[in-house]
């Protein structure tokens, strides 16, 4: 029989720490993806800041790190992470390949649904006189919200698996929750409990972006 008086305030503590993880990868990788993404897309060929070197760079780097599996990332990145964050064990250590493991991601992600805006609307924008960088933030990026809040929406599920994966190494979270009280311990009503508070996550968050991306349409 499953103890919850003793595992409640675990799980609860397990849940923010999840929270804690998924939030602060999504607020740095968010935006450093976003640069990341607007800087492949605009480096390309006859765009607006062609520039070969810096994109060939960048879509090297895009290219040897998004494939690999996170949990070998994490472990590999490791003696980086304790430079940077001064440890790699606990919830707050995981953030260091967390984020940069999603900035690439989300880099791809905004490259490809800015490429597919409609050069047409760019060049309108340039014979109007807007400058580069006006066009990129007033026209661009705004051109490909709705599908960049899906492809957002698609990314936050892959932290959410992240932080699952976190807990291997030590960064606590529903992840680290479900094998150390759930399977290790047989007991696999924790692990069910864990499983259903992730789909909830997973399925409100899907739920928000989907609603968001309609209302950008409708605009």
């Amino acid at each position: 029989m499953t103890d919850w008086g003793t595992l409640a305030p675990i799980l609860w503590l397990s849940f923010q720490q999840t929270v804690y993880m998924v939030f602060w990868t999504m607020l740095v990788a968010g935006l450093l993806g976003l640069l990341l993404g607007v800087a492949l897309h605009t480096t390309r060929r006859g765009v607006l800041l062609q520039n070969a070197p810096v994109f060939h760079l960048l879509n090297v780097l895009v290219n040897i790190i998004r494939p690999i599996p996170f949990i070998i990332f994490i472990t590999a990145i490791g003696p980086l992470t304790l430079l940077v964050m001064g440890t790699t064990i606990g919830t707050r250590s995981v953030l260091f390949p967390m984020a940069a493991m999603a900035t690439f991601v989300i880099g791809r992600i905004v490259e490809q649904n800015l490429v597919a805006v409609d050069p047409g609307v760019v060049e309108a924008a340039r014979v109007m006189g807007a400058g580069r960088f006006r066009i990129i933030w007033s026209v661009l990026v705004p051109e490909a919200l709705a599908p960049l809040i899906l492809g957002y929406t698609f990314i936050f599920v892959a932290v959410v698996d992240m932080s699952a994966m976190a807990g291997y190494v030590g960064g606590g979270g529903l992840g680290d929750f479900a094998i150390s009280y759930g399977y290790q311990q047989f007991d696999w009503t924790v692990t069910l409990v864990t499983v259903l508070i992730i789909i909830v996550i997973v399925q409100a968050a899907q739920l928000l972006g989907n609603r968001l991306a309609r209302l950008v349409l409708r605009r």
